[in-house]
């Protein structure tokens, strides 16, 4: 049979849109090879019973595939997967980026492997994709970057037949080598703008005589019938049908259903067509028209579009199915197209989820109430025991006791983790019967136990419970199975993210000063504040080094960045200044500055230097690129202290330094601190140094600089959100002995 681009005639030209060769120059020889292409699709799809072939081909940078011709597939659905980008999780794209077969043997299969697709897509098929090389693969040939794709009706075995396979690897192999004869040529195909979408001929044209007796065996039938196209658009129906939609004939021909009749615009009436349509199965729904009337339709899809039989329903007739349907849910749940709209809200959600509490709280929010669920409780894998990370629904008692299982344990939890595959109980009888020596306790009658599985390695597995009997038809095991495996990527990344958060921590803990020291007449306090974003590690610093019983050396300083190099650079730094402490404040940060340019860290760092002497009431700073210090005279306010500039450390070797003394009396206040203290987006740093000092300037001379320090750190929290770190040292001389 041959297959022609839809919407053609008999004899069409050749598939617009593909381009061979030098600009838009059109040869005999590469009609040919176009035509072979198309051809070679088609045979596949007829050796195979494949219901849709898709054949991709690269763009020039071999980063984007690009649908370019398909046959048994509408307009519709193929456009969300005309253009795939090789890094997406998108089988075509796996297969032909790693080389290698892809298939997926059933609705779960391809939901617990592509979760995404399996929301979108959580109807009934199988699917190959599979790579195009060259057969046989000549030595050091260059991969086409082309890439096939097969789907089979829902009815097809769960895997490929020895036939079948060797159908689609020798396609595979005729593809590849019309596109490598077209590129050693000096014409290679190129993608078309727009996917060609082929169709098998129509059947011959009836004569008169057999055109009128179909006519008069349709109109025989009880109710009415008529036809979709692969698109949906209705291209026959009887007057029998047309009437019982409560419509002309002439307002329903050439429409798609659900624009000519606003009762039918619904997602669940359009998804019917839409499983119908890519699964090849036998389907029916019944929906009440506006006049009250109880209709049924019953689908019948093949290649070419869909058959529709449409009969009125009575309130006391039974309504079968044209093919064996599950059985209803014990309990009723929400359909499925508001349970994919409360889905899709959690997916956007979850790529926002920053910490594994985060996760626990969006998929409980989401998904409990989308599903009809009661109870929801999330375990990972953690040194040979499940973990629980969170529940919702369930008392906190039961969690505690089931928290720690051995992975070693066969139960319904650990099941999931060991075969990868999920677990449905429609009531306690099955799972009694699946796990008998395991005793739940949970006071729920309806189970799924969902394997977490992120990177192709199972994490942990996720429990949904339903306080009634619960029957989980096919679809929505698709949809559980897919929806499991966005919470564990989602999951993988969020605790990858805690257990960073909390190296970051312990990093940063382990680099600044534990205790400061305690020097007579000096009254310390210190403060660091993480970023708000990011790893909450920097290279923001403060320390204090006692010299002898009136002398102490104060830093503060910030290392360029917000990560570990950072923050080592800034354990460097402290060491640095540490070795020469006591020395003049210019040759600290000069040695300082020398080490740091030796070591090439490719970071810079900003740094305030004080030598305190209270024997002499004096003090000698000096300043490498770091916001100026801020001194409170006793009885005055607080001011803004002008140092000599000086450059960064770590830039110039050869930089110098110079040192300022200023006096340093009893109830004089020395601030010392980084640029995340006074930094506001949007305005000056001027103004945010003086509304710093007017704070300190606010606040009475005795009050303690402990709370100082807190009030001025948790302004800064409070306000704008905040990009950098804030490290804080305060210093104030006194008389009365107390000190920090």
């Amino acid at each position: 049979m041959r297959n022609l681009p839809e919407d053609q005639g008999a004899e069409p030209p050749e598939p617009a849109g593909f381009v061979g060769g030098v600009g838009d120059v059109e040869d005999v020889e590469g009609t040919d090879r176009r035509r072979e292409l198309s051809e070679a699709l088609i045979r596949v799809c007829a050796a195979t019973g494949a219901s849709v072939g898709m054949l991709y081909l690269p763009d020039p940078s071999r980063r984007v595939l690009h649908l370019a011709m398909t046959l048994g597939l509408s307009r519709e659905f193929a456009l969300p997967w005309s253009r795939v980008v090789m890094d997406d999780v998108i089988p075509v794209a796996d297969a032909v980026r790693d080389g290698r077969f892809v298939w997926l043997g059933g609705q779960e299969e391809t939901a617990r492997r592509y979760p995404r697709l399996g929301l979108v897509l959580p109807y009934d098929f199988t699917l190959a994709a599979a790579p195009l090389v060259p057969d046989p693969a000549p030595e050091a040939s260059v991969p086409t970057g082309a890439g096939l794709v097969l789907l089979w009706p829902g009815s097809h075995a769960p895997s490929l037949t020895d036939r079948e396979r060797g159908a689609v690897d020798a396609a595979c192999g005729r593809l590849a080598n019309h596109l490598r004869r077209a590129a050693d040529a000096g014409h290679p195909i190129r993608p078309p703008v727009h996917p060609v979408m082929l169709r098998p001929l129509p059947s011959p044209t009836p004569g008169p005589t057999e055109a009128a007796a179909a006519m008069a065996f349709i109109r025989r039938l009880p109710g009415g019938n008529c036809a979709l196209d692969l698109n949906g658009t209705i291209t026959f129906i009887t007057a029998e049908a047309a009437e019982m939609l409560g419509a002309p004939v002439s307002g329903l021909r050439g429409a798609l259903p659900w624009e000519a009749l606003p009762w039918m615009d619904t997602p669940v009436i359009e998804d019917h067509y839409r499983a119908a349509a890519i699964s090849r199965l036998p389907r029916s729904f019944t929906v009440t028209s506006p006049i009250g009337r109880c209709l049924r339709f019953d689908l019948y899809p093949d290649g070419t579009g869909i058959s529709v039989r449409i009969t009125a329903v009575t309130a006391d007739e039974p309504v079968p199915s044209p093919a064996a349907p599950p059985a209803a849910p014990a309990e009723p749940s929400p359909s499925r197209a508001t349970a994919l709209y409360q889905l899709m809200h959690l997916a956007a959600a979850l790529t926002k989820a920053v910490h594994a509490r985060d996760v626990v709280d969006q998929a409980a929010d989401l998904l409990v109430p989308a599903l009809g669920a009661q109870a929801l409780a999330l375990l990972v894998a953690e040194e040979q025991r499940l973990r629980i990370v969170g529940f919702r629904g369930y008392p906190a008692e039961l969690m505690a006791r089931y928290d720690g299982i051995p992975l070693g344990i066969h139960t319904a939890s650990t099941h999931g983790l060991r075969t990868g595959e999920p677990l449905f109980f429609a009531n306690a009888g099955e799972l009694a019967a699946a796990f008998p020596a395991v005793v739940i306790g949970d006071g729920m009658a309806a189970w799924a136990f969902l394997p977490l599985t992120a990177s192709g390695r199972p994490i942990g597995t996720l429990i949904l419970a339903y306080a009634r009997p619960h029957t989980f038809v096919p679809g929505e095991r698709a949809v559980l199975t897919s929806l499991a495996g966005l919470i564990a990527q989602a999951l993988d990344r969020a605790r990858l993210y805690d257990s960073t958060h909390q190296l970051a921590h312990s990093l940063q803990t382990g680099l600044l000063p534990r205790a400061l020291p305690g020097v007579p007449h000096l009254e310390v306090a210190a403060s660091y504040l993480p970023a708000a974003r990011g790893l909450d590690i920097g290279g923001d610093f403060y320390d204090l080094i006692r010299i002898d019983d009136t002398t102490v050396a104060a830093t503060v300083g910030d290392v360029q960045g917000h990560n570990v190099n950072a923050a080592a650079l800034m354990g460097q730094v402290r060491t640095a200044v540490h070795a020469t402490a006591g020395d003049p404040p210019a040759e600290v940060l000069a040695r300082t500055n020398r080490l740091l340019t030796d070591l090439e860290p490719g970071l810079f760092t900003s740094c305030v230097y004080a030598h305190i002497d209270l024997a002499s009431r004096t003090a000698h700073l000096a300043t490498a690129g770091h916001p100026p210090p801020l001194l409170r005279r006793a009885g005055g306010p607080a001011k803004t202290l002008h140092l000599p500039p000086g450059l960064l450390l770590g830039i110039d070797p050869e930089a110098s330094y110079t040192a300022v003394e200023i006096p340093f009396e009893p109830g004089d206040l020395l601030a010392l601190y980084t640029d995340g203290l006074v930094e506001v987006p949007g305005e000056d740093l001027e103004d945010g140094i003086a509304a710093v000092a007017g704070r300190i300037s606010a606040t009475h001379e005795l009050h303690p600089v402990n709370a100082l320090a807190d009030d001025l750190v948790g302004q800064a929290r409070g306000g704008a959100p905040r990009t950098d770190d804030v490290a804080l040292l305060l210093l104030r001389y006194t008389q009365e002995g107390r000190h920090r």
